[in-house]
């Protein structure tokens, strides 16, 4: 009953006990929060098997071990590594800005809808005739696009969030280089779905004109875009560069115990 228990909650308990390690600087809840973050990945390969997404599942193992592994590593050495206490600190900004999106009906409805309606008010705006039809369904041409979560850029605008609000740099700086991250990445998340509805309406690229401006253009837009991104927020906040090369290289030698 305890282990049913903690599966259930294992992200709620994990992204407190991750907050309370940067609040506090107690190592131990960051290692425990860490344990129970990997309890959390390990329940989710599950759901992935289920529509046969072994990519997902894939991922989620993954994360679960390097979850695993921080929690031996923070637990080893404490924080006598920056880079430690900067992971789990964004860590659990991160896991609080996007999961109650993500776990949270009607906060996922509410976001999803709101990105909907952006989306064919801008295209209107540019004298595009889109009309929503639902909630998260927008319509052209007599083609209908369904949103869901991840079209509206939650994912991104989380981890910039976490990675950008957890590093020791002046707060101006922090807010500076979060605001025009978040701003960037949902303005070009607009873009994107406007280009997508156009891109299928109107048959720009034949028959498979959804999938090549989904899955082709569109991503490969939103990785290079995201890289341009990085390297303004790298600019404003070179400390970030530092904390990410130390953690790394900790991951990869861990070397001695903590002095």
């Amino acid at each position: 009953m305890m282990f049913d228990w903690l599966a259930e909650y294992a992200l709620w308990i994990s992204l407190f006990l991750l907050l309370l390690s940067a609040l506090t600087g107690k190592s131990l809840a960051a290692a425990l929060g860490w344990a129970i973050f990997g309890v959390f990945w390990l329940g989710q390969p599950g759901r992935y098997l289920e529509v046969e997404d072994y990519f997902n599942v894939a991922l989620a193992i993954a994360a679960a071990l390097l979850c695993f592994y921080l929690a031996w590593l923070v637990y080893r050495k404490g924080f006598s590594q920056a880079g430690f206490a900067w992971a789990s600190y964004a860590a659990a900004v991160c896991g609080i800005v996007y999961f109650p999106f993500a776990e949270i009906e009607p906060l996922k409805d509410a976001l999803i809808g709101f990105t909907t309606a952006v989306t064919v008010q801008t295209l209107q705006s540019l004298s595009v005739p889109a009309v929503m039809v639902g909630w998260n369904l927008m319509s052209l041409n007599g083609k209908t696009v369904e949103l869901i979560l991840a079209c509206t850029a939650i994912e991104s605008i989380a981890l910039f969030a976490g990675v950008i609000l957890s590093v020791q740099a002046p707060l101006k700086r922090r807010a500076v280089a979060l605001a025009i991250s978040a701003l960037a990445i949902y303005i070009l998340n607009i873009a994107r779905n406007g280009f997508v509805l156009m891109a299928y309406a109107y048959s720009w690229f034949g028959v498979d004109s959804f999938e090549l401006a989904h899955n082709v253009i569109g991503k490969a837009g939103s990785v290079a875009a995201l890289l341009i991104i990085s390297y303004a927020v790298f600019l404003l906040l070179p400390e970030l560069l530092a904390a990410m090369d130390e953690l790394a290289a900790e991951i990869r030698h861990p070397g001695g115990e903590a002095s």
